[in-house]
């Protein structure tokens, strides 16, 4: 075993290979970029080397974590025996492989041949079918023009899709339906395959409707063996990004298994791989309502990921080695990453491994499943994990952790374990309900949703469902805090536990009787927010337990009614409201001068012109619990007390809500300057491609530039017919969420600006 190994990677998976290298008593090297100085896999690891120029601070990938001079040198300054890549970034570099060898480095991980065939997918899919593993139909050659991939296309049949050769993830794939689109297409696959692997190089298949991905864990020695570990479903996806994760496969029969098993052998032996890989096969969706079939299914390879995979732990979770044994043994495969390549023998066969109970994943990670999945940012407020029998969180962040767009969206990986799959599938659902994220916006409530989705609780899976779901019955995924007024009578509740009727948030979904006064989870949403306002407001107590009447909220006389103190707040995506809050009674209003501070008096709380309904507020902590008309609820709570714009944060089963304050004054200042056709940034980003000048003329829908954040592209489209007039975006440059790119000039803005008079815009 080696005394020191350098993890030449960052966030979850780092921290994840520092933690078995520190149980089996291994020194350990982190590296880092500026941006991630104080991050958690640099404070979890014995030693750390900074990675970047020495004469500026440039954070970015390129200058940091995939270069291989300077992870090199900090190998050689530490004395470490072997880098470890994690995936991504140099994962799957087989020049970076060979440098380590060359540098008299243990790479842990394949020969740099392997990494080099397998990642080569044109290569790949022709060693592997000469090895008898069955292969989707596509182009064929090693380098095909965009003359080649189209009459590749034309020869197989649309639908097909487009596939980086160089690269993994999903990122730059494109299904192509129409002719029409494909050089479109084509160009853009292109563009992302140069950016994120350095290699244009595409290959084309025939894209197989309704598909279930399904992918194998091999494990192989350098002493000739290899077993396989099973297979993992993943075929629940977003734009070929995988969700949700599950071993094993509730759709392969033993006959199938086991033949994807040894196929998924075969095509490691193919490559002469050693250490731990993944085989991704794509599979036919089933009619759920027709009897599954008997004997062997059909399934196609789809390429060989030559790392570990983000995936890796529901493995972990749901495999053992002796499972019909007294003791059986779960195995860790990192652990076994580094004894392979450390030269051990694997010390079990094939007829050793089996599946022993159930496990499901979930990846968080910072984007707004209410904005088509825009990346978000920020920095983490607070931040508490689940825990709990069966569940396992893999995480790279902590409370204070800065979210930005230079490098992958995900966060963390929650993971439960049961003896079965809907136990695995409750507790996850639990986990998910349990993990608070305050300070920036993630998938977490969504992801909790879908696993409530009737498709997935009955294992009805296809790689499209999520799009499907969320473009045909958005209500069964959507926010119950994005919602728009009008579908308030069929949201999820705020626990994300029903799709039917929900108004109240934290309770269970109430029957037809339920009173049509309830609040809605957005309204409890907003007395949470104006509650926990008011607490802050209720002064100190002064000594003896006794308040000052005169200095609070309430506007105290003798005698008379309270007065409503007023909370202007905003929900992003929807229009201001007011929130009144006073004491309910007289006698509320002696026991607030009587009585130490701290809430729990009753309240009478009202949003806008609505019912007033009856409230109590207690804080602790994070803790805000909040009692509306006899439903208590608590969420998690803190305050990002930004000058001049402090946020309030709310928290509640996996869901989480920026409410902002709001100024009528200041917004109808704002409003007055605000350009009409302006562009913001929907995400923070770079600036990859302008396609315009200005003073050009566009057509609606035209793409007017390209931005990138966290490896995603999004195209900035104009919104109607008109001229360029301002441009501030520059090619390979940042921008901030809500900074200003362009503005589209409508012809009647232009003749209005030049008359000196006014014009009419209906919004």
């Amino acid at each position: 075993m080696f005394d020191t190994v350098l993890v030449a990677n960052r966030g979850e998976i780092a921290l994840r290979v520092i933690r078995t290298l520190r149980r089996l008593g291994v020194r350990s090297v982190a590296v880092h970029s500026d941006a991630d100085a104080d991050a958690p896999h640099v404070r979890a690891a014995d030693l750390a080397v900074r990675l970047g120029p020495t004469d500026r601070s440039d954070s970015s990938a390129a200058e940091t974590y995939l270069r291989t001079d300077q992870i090199l040198a900090a190998a050689r300054r530490t004395g470490a025996q072997a880098v470890h890549p994690g995936y991504g970034f140099l994962a799957e570099n087989p020049g970076f492989a060979r440098a380590c060898a060359e540098a008299g480095l243990a790479f842990i991980g394949p020969p740099p041949g392997a990494v080099e065939l397998m990642g080569d997918k044109i290569n790949a899919k022709e060693a592997v079918r000469v090895a008898g593993v069955p292969v989707v139909p596509g182009s064929q050659g090693g380098s095909p023009t965009d003359e080649d991939l189209t009459r590749a296309a034309d020869e197989i049949g649309y639908p097909v899709l487009l596939k980086p050769s160089a690269g993994g993830g999903g990122k730059g794939m494109r299904l192509v339906r129409d002719p029409a689109d494909l050089p479109a297409e084509l160009a853009a696959a292109r563009r992302v395959a140069r950016t994120a692997f350095g290699d244009d190089t595409l290959l084309l298949e025939r894209w197989v409707d309704r598909p279930r991905h399904i992918e194998v864990q091999v494990l192989a020695d350098t002493h000739g063996r290899t077993v396989h570990l099973g297979e993992r479903e993943c075929s629940l996806q977003r734009r070929h990004q995988k969700l949700i994760e599950e071993a094993p496969s509730v759709l392969l029969n033993p006959e199938t298994r086991a033949a994807m098993g040894e196929a998924a052998v075969r095509a490691a032996e193919a490559c002469g791989y050693t250490g731990a890989g993944t085989v991704e096969f794509i599979v036919p969706g089933l009619d759920p309502d027709r009897p599954a079939p008997e004997g062997v299914m059909d399934f196609f390879f789809m390429e060989m990921n030559t790392r570990l995979q983000v995936e890796h732990p529901v493995t972990e979770l749901a495999i053992a080695v002796g499972a019909d044994t007294a003791h059986p043994q779960r195995l860790d495969l990192v652990e076994w990453q580094l004894r392979v390549a450390a030269g051990e023998p694997l010390p079990f066969e094939q007829t050793d491994v089996s599946f022993l109970g159930h496990a499901v994943e979930a990846r968080i990670c910072a984007e707004d499943p209410d904005r088509d999945f825009l990346p978000t940012g920020g920095r983490i407020l607070y931040l508490s994990e689940p825990t709990g029998e069966g569940i396992r969180v893999d995480s790279g962040v902590t409370a204070g952790t800065e979210i930005g767009s230079l490098y992958d969206p995900m966060l963390a990986k929650v993971i439960a374990y049961g003896p079965d799959r809907p136990t695995a599938l409750r507790r996850l659902r639990a986990a998910l309900a349990d993990t608070e994220i305050l300070g920036v916006t993630t998938n977490t409530g969504f992801l909790r949703r879908l696993l409530a989705h009737p498709d997935v609780v009955s294992g009805h899976l296809d790689t499209g469902l999520v799009e499907r779901t969320t473009q045909q019955t958005p209500v069964l995924l959507a926010s119950p805090y994005a919602q728009t007024d009008t579908d308030a009578g069929t949201s999820t509740d705020a626990r994300g536990g029903s799709n039917e009727p929900s108004p109240a948030a934290g309770s269970e979904a109430p029957g037809p009787e339920t009173p049509a006064s309830e609040a809605t989870a957005v309204e409890l949403l907003l007395h949470a927010a104006a509650l926990a306002r008011q607490l802050e407001l209720d002064p100190a107590t002064a000594g003896g337990g006794w308040t000052d009447p005169f200095s609070l909220p309430s506007g105290w006389r003798m005698g008379g009614e309270a007065a409503w103190t007023t909370h202007h707040l905003r929900l992003p995506g929807r229009d201001p409201v007011t929130v009144q809050v006073r004491p309910s009674t007289a006698a509320t209003l002696a026991d607030a001068t009587d009585n130490p501070s701290g809430g729990g008096a009753d309240l009478d709380v009202r949003l806008g012109d609505g019912p007033i309904r009856r409230a109590r507020a207690t804080r602790a902590g994070h803790r805000l619990t909040v009692t509306v008309d006899g439903l208590q609820t608590t969420f998690a709570h803190t305050t990002d007390n930004a000058p001049f714009h402090p946020v309030r944060w709310l928290g509640l089963a996996g869901d989480a809500a920026a409410v902002h304050p709001y100024d009528p004054v200041a917004e109808r200042t704002a409003a007055g300057a605000t350009q009409h056709g302006a562009l913001t940034a929907p995400m923070p980003g770079t600036v990859t491609v302008v396609k315009a000048a200005v003073g050009e003329q566009v057509k609606r829908g035209q793409a007017l530039l390209v931005l990138e954040a966290m490896k995603m592209e999004h195209v900035i489209a104009a919104p109607y017919d008109g001229t360029v007039s301002e441009l501030r975006a520059t090619a390979g440059g940042t921008v901030a969420m809500d900074e200003l790119l362009a503005v589209v000039t409508a012809p009647e803005d232009a003749a209005a600006a030049q008359a000196g008079s006014p014009v009419e815009v209906a919004s």
